[in-house]
C-alpha cells in the first residue's frame, strides 16, 4: 500500500501542534515493500537537508550514501536505498537545539515512530544507528512487551550479538549523520560493516 509517511503521521497521530517544531518524512513509498528500518537520531534544524530533503544534496544523505557504498550497495540517491527495500527515519522529530537530546524530546517524537515502525507489515531487520534510536526503541519494547529489547551495554559489545525483537532482527550500530562518521574511521567501518550484514539478510 502507498502512503506518504509525513502525512500520514500528521492526520493519525494525536500531538500537541503547538509545543514544538515536529518535522516528518515527505516521502512516499509502498509500505509492503519495505524489509528494513534504519532509525537515526533526530531530524536536522533545516527539514531540506534530512534523508527525503529537498536540497540538491541534503546532509543527511551526504554521509549515509558512502555507508553503503561502502558495504557493497550501488546506491546514489535515497530512491536507490528505497527501491532497496529499506526505509529510513529518524528517532525524534523535533531539531535539537543544544548538544544533547533532553528526554521529553525522545518520549514527545515517541508515538510518532511507534507509528512509523507499524507501518510497515514485511519488516525483517531494524537498524538502531546510536543510543538515541536504541533508548527510543527500548520505550516502545518496554510498553509493548514489558522488557527492552536491548541490553543497556555499549554498542560495540552488543554488535555481534544476535537481538531479535519478536521475528525481527535488530541491528544495534553507530549514528549515521554528522561528519564525525567520515572522520572516526573505525565507526565508519563498523557502521557499514553492519549494514553490509543487514543487506546479506534482505537481499
Amino acid at each position: 500500500m502507498k502512503i506518504n509517511i509525513g502525512k500520514y503521521l500528521k492526520e493519525n497521530v494525536v500531538y500537541n501542534k503547538e509545543k514544538y517544531d515536529f518535522q516528518f518524512p515527505d516521502i512516499t513509498l509502498d509500505t509492503d515493500k519495505i524489509k528494513t528500518i534504519m532509525i537515526n537520531e533526530v531530524v536536522p534544524s533545516d527539514p531540506y537537508n534530512d534523508f527525503y530533503g529537498k536540497n540538491e544534496n541534503p546532509d543527511y544523505l551526504s554521509t549515509v550514501l558512502p555507508l553503503f557504498q561502502k558495504a557493497g550497495a550501488s546506491v546514489d540517491n535515497i530512491d536507490d536505498i528505497t527501491s532497496l527495500g529499506i526505509y529510513i527515519t529518524n528517532a525524534v522529530k523535533i531539531p535539537k537545539n543544544e548538544y544533547t537530546i533532553p528526554k521529553d524530546f525522545i518520549t514527545d517524537s515517541l508515538p510518532f515512530l511507534e507509528a512509523e515502525t507499524d507501518l510497515f507489515p514485511n519488516v525483517e531487520v531494524i537498524m538502531l544507528m546510536g543510543d538515541v534510536a536504541k533508548k527510543a526503541f527500548n520505550m516502545i519494547s518496554k510498553k509493548r512487551t514489558k522488557t527492552i529489547a536491548l541490553p543497556a551495554v555499549s554498542t560495540y559489545k552488543l554488535r555481534n550479538s544476535e537481538l531479535w525483537y519478536g521475528k525481527i532482527r535488530l541491528f544495534p550500530s553507530y549514528i549515521m549523520t554528522g561528519k564525525n562518521i567520515l572522520i572516526e574511521k573505525s565507526k565508519f567501518e563498523m557502521a557499514s560493516e553492519d549494514i553490509k550484514n543487514m543487506l546479506s539478510i534482505i537481499m
